[in-house]
């Protein structure tokens, strides 16, 4: 939480940031750049699915504490709306405009990335309003952060080879989602081994080399498609050849990148799974589930990384591509950590 809480008609920025949970953001482009990363490598539409991404996470952050309100004024008084400091209308006019901004933004990535934002968009608001205290939330939650990653796989056109990291994705989710039920109480042990045990399944999934599928369709020499529309498949002779690996052999390559990446997400969470599972108590929980929600940022890299290596030797994108994108991911987690300091993460 923000450190010095103001009365009700103190500073109204430092209440925002608290509401919109501002350090959880920079765990939200790590999904559309995932996404991407699947079907090569990340493009202009690329940005607007983060931008929708953003913004629908926004309003699930803000329409989550509105739901919350009667709740939040017994556990967490604290809280920016049961403290005063934003008022109930505020916040859902804030949910209802990040909601539209959202769509609007995923309106201009492409007819494909709209249709995966309608039902990212729908899982949000279910959760919040109807779903969240049922046995149904965990994975409500987990289905928005893997339609989240679909969306920006979309932007490509199609979503289905982004399928098996959304999966991974969304099983971390649901890891933390029902850890954090015991968030302001004390509870078992239970759900911090099951985390913990999801992320060593996790840690292992992710180094295994997967192997790439042929490509839906190939250029000629010229440039032009080689197939469809009346134009001749040309003969082999007249195909340029491609570097690494033939497309539909096994990828090959080597995944240092993957380890160190899939070994940071391991040391995100390690150890406070493993106190949380020895002491189930709030605070030990809470610090639990913020280092799982932070660890979402090199568990993202990781699939980037992972998902590239097929898209190298598929020949569709560079080395350095699938690199900088991974590392780039990465770096958003010391900024992470660093803003979480100030403001709570949970």
């Amino acid at each position: 939480m923000v450190a010095g809480i103001p009365g009700r008609n103190g500073a109204r920025g430092p209440a925002w940031a608290e509401l919109l949970r501002l350090p959880a953001l920079f765990t939200v482009p790590g999904d559309a750049l995932a996404g991407a990363a699947a079907l090569g490598a990340p493009g202009r539409r690329t940005l607007l699915a983060i931008g929708s991404s953003l913004c629908l996470y926004e309003a699930g952050m803000v329409l989550n504490d509105w739901a919350d309100r009667a709740e939040d004024a017994a556990e967490r008084p604290h809280r920016p709306l049961p403290s005063g400091r934003v008022s109930p209308t505020a916040a859902f006019t804030a949910a209802c405009a990040f909601t539209a901004a959202g769509l609007a933004l995923a309106t201009r990535a492409g007819r494909p990335a709209l249709t995966i934002a309608v039902p990212l968009a729908a899982v949000v608001w279910s959760y919040d309003l109807a779903l969240k205290h049922t046995p149904a939330g965990p994975f409500a939650m987990a289905a928005a952060r893997g339609l989240d990653l679909l969306l920006g796989a979309a932007t490509a056109g199609r979503a289905g080879p982004a399928l098996p990291s959304a999966a991974l994705l969304a099983t971390h989710t649901l890891a933390v989602t029902t850890l954090s039920r015991q968030e302001t109480r004390d509870g078992t042990p239970t759900a911090a081994l099951a985390a913990l045990a999801s992320t060593g399944a996790l840690t292992w999934l992710l180094q295994r080399r997967p192997s790439p599928g042929r490509p839906s369709e190939r250029r000629s020499s010229d440039g032009w498609r080689s197939h469809g529309h009346g134009r001749a498949r040309p003969g082999p002779e007249s195909r340029p050849e491609r570097p690494g690996p033939r497309p539909g052999q096994a990828c090959r390559l080597p995944a240092p990148l993957t380890a160190a990446l899939a070994a940071l997400y391991a040391a995100t969470t390690a150890r406070p799974y493993l106190h949380a599972s020895l002491n189930p108590s709030p605070p030990l929980t809470q610090q639990a589930v913020g280092a799982g929600i932070r660890a979402t940022i090199p568990l993202q890299a990781a699939l980037i990384a992972r998902s590239g290596a097929t898209a190298i030797s598929a020949g569709t994108v560079t080395t350095a591509t699938t690199a900088i994108t991974a590392l780039l991911t990465a770096a958003l987690a010391p900024a992470a950590r660093r803003f979480g300091k100030r403001v709570s993460i949970t």
